[in-house]
């Protein structure tokens, strides 16, 4: 009974001081588009292209807590196989969607800020269907666990552009590091 007391107890105050903390800031919510590329280290280096949405919450002045989705078009791959004197070549056109949670700490309060992710989410990757069908395949289909660290620069206030880098590294035997780049608009509010 007293065990349940305490953690009640402590998690009201984990619930008012992150209030406090949401209402002392002058900006609670940024909400952006952007356009990714990924460099896929484990697709020979194939370029991937595609579009996303993001969205943080203040939690202190200079931390956000973000979530962001994205899904990077078709990139058409050739395998050739050859198996006792036939040779077989097939196209398989892969598909991305990636999901990332974490917080983005950033230095700075005026026009132009600085700032360092640490997320964790999912990378599904898909040979069939459009984007209902592939976010329908995340735990079906070949989904792996991200982490990612990165940074970045915002220009401007309450609208403005973000720009980021990082490394997108997905769990599959082992840690594959590849090549991520965001840029997009974003508003504040």
């Amino acid at each position: 009974m007293i065990k349940k007391i305490v953690l009640t107890f402590i998690a009201a105050l984990l619930l008012l001081s992150a209030t406090a903390m949401f209402a002392q800031s002058e900006d609670h919510v940024t909400v952006g588009a952007f356009a990714d590329y990924i460099r896929l280290h484990h697709a020979d280096n194939a370029n991937f292209w595609g579009l996303g949405g993001r969205v943080g919450f203040n939690v202190h002045p200079h931390v956000q807590l973000e979530a962001e989705m994205s899904y990077d078009f078709e990139q058409a791959f050739v395998n050739t196989t050859t198996t006792g004197g036939t040779v077989t070549t097939t196209t398989t056109n892969l598909r991305l969607l990636h999901g990332l949670f974490g917080p983005k700490i950033y230095a700075g309060a005026g026009p132009i800020r600085v700032f360092g992710v640490l997320k964790g989410g999912l990378l599904n990757f898909s040979t069939s269907g459009n984007v209902a069908t592939q976010v329908g395949q995340i735990t079906s289909g070949d989904t792996n666990g991200v982490f990612y660290p990165g940074g970045g620069i915002e220009i401007g206030h309450r609208f403005g552009i973000r720009v980021e880098v990082g490394d997108l590294m997905y769990f599959d035997r082992g840690a594959n590091h590849n090549l991520r780049f965001t840029i997009g608009p974003q508003i504040t509010f």
